[in-house]
């Protein structure tokens, strides 16, 4: 999906690094690193269901069939938070990391390198920072008149189906049609290891409130989801899964759609790294490789960050 352009170095490089991962962290499978086929499907209420050979059995319902776009050898998927959790586990263990969980107030830049107010008065200083604050990296004072993040809200909602056996290991990127007519709405299903189905899309824009507990989904774009799992199989049906969750998370937007890396514009020794999309696992290691490097020796050599750099929005 994001082949050709700027982005196919990146997502390349750190599919790579996700594979090497995956060998050193997820020998247990605690993260549930799995490759797998994808595919491409349209789907909607007037559509009839389809035989073609590309669909899987369990994808019985009214949908159209696309295109294969990844194979076992070239797409894989990973639970994000269980994901997220390894890597920090093996840097503190290992490397000494210390985790500190505040709300970041300010960012100085001084004669001694770079001072973080966080709240409650504490102070976390350093010879260098990286803003990694998705979509509320304008919410630090100065960002924001140099580039701006903005959100959007995915919904998600997790089943569990009756018969999870008969679910096999194929993504599935789809576009929903109501008979409504509203338009398109992208949908996507990932099976899990566990037999859960992971559902995303609906995508709202909203507002970037302070707090990230005060993003609540939309009760209509939840329904949406569960009724796309329905359209799409009989065995994501209502009356055949238990729905485990219904979620929302701001996703970290830019205007020209590629993400922010780099040393903020008059900010000597601070970075910025944000507005991934809806890719941000999948470009995450090599993100964290390239942001490392141009840190400690003044350049990236993973990819070429000079499309992403945030003197772009600079006039």
């Amino acid at each position: 999906m994001c082949d050709g352009g700027p982005l196919s170095s990146l997502a390349r490089a750190s599919f790579g690094l996700h594979c090497s991962l995956a060998e050193e962290l997820d020998v247990s499978r605690s993260y549930s690193f799995r490759p797998l086929t994808t595919l491409t499907i349209s789907m909607g209420e007037s559509e009839l269901p389809s035989k073609n050979p590309i669909l899987p059995p369990w994808v019985d319902g009214r949908v159209k069939p696309g295109e294969i776009i990844g194979t076992a050898e070239n797409t894989a998927q990973i639970h994000p938070q269980l994901f997220t959790r390894a890597v920090l586990a093996k840097a503190v263990t290992e490397y000494g990391v210390e985790v500190v969980t505040a709300v970041v107030e300010s960012v100085e830049v001084e004669e001694e390198g770079v001072v973080v107010k966080v709240d409650g008065g504490g102070v976390i200083g350093g010879d260098a920072v990286v803003l990694a604050l998705g979509p509320w990296t304008n919410k630090v004072l100065g960002l924001s008149s140099k580039f701006k993040v903005h959100g959007k809200k995915v919904h998600s909602v997790v089943m569990e189906p009756k018969d999870g056996d008969a679910i096999t290991p194929n993504a599935i990127f789809g576009a929903y049609y109501p008979a409504q007519g509203i338009g398109r709405i992208e949908s996507n299903l990932y099976p899990r290891p566990n037999g859960e189905v992971y559902i995303c899309g609906a995508l709202v824009e909203a507002e970037i409130p302070d707090a990230p507990e005060s993003v609540t989904p939309d009760p209509e774009s939840i329904e949406t989801l569960k009724r796309v799992a329905g359209i799409v199989s009989s065995y994501l049906a209502k009356d055949n899964v238990r729905v485990k969750s219904e979620e929302v998370g701001l996703m970290p937007c830019t205007d020209d759609e590629l993400p922010i890396m780099g040393e903020v514009p008059g900010m000597k020794r601070c970075y910025v790294a944000s507005g991934h999309g809806y890719w941000g696992i999948l470009f995450g290691p090599a993100s964290g490789v390239a942001m490392a490097e141009l840190v400690l020796d003044g350049h990236a050599s993973i990819v070429d960050l000079d499309c992403f750099s945030p003197a772009r929005f600079v006039k």
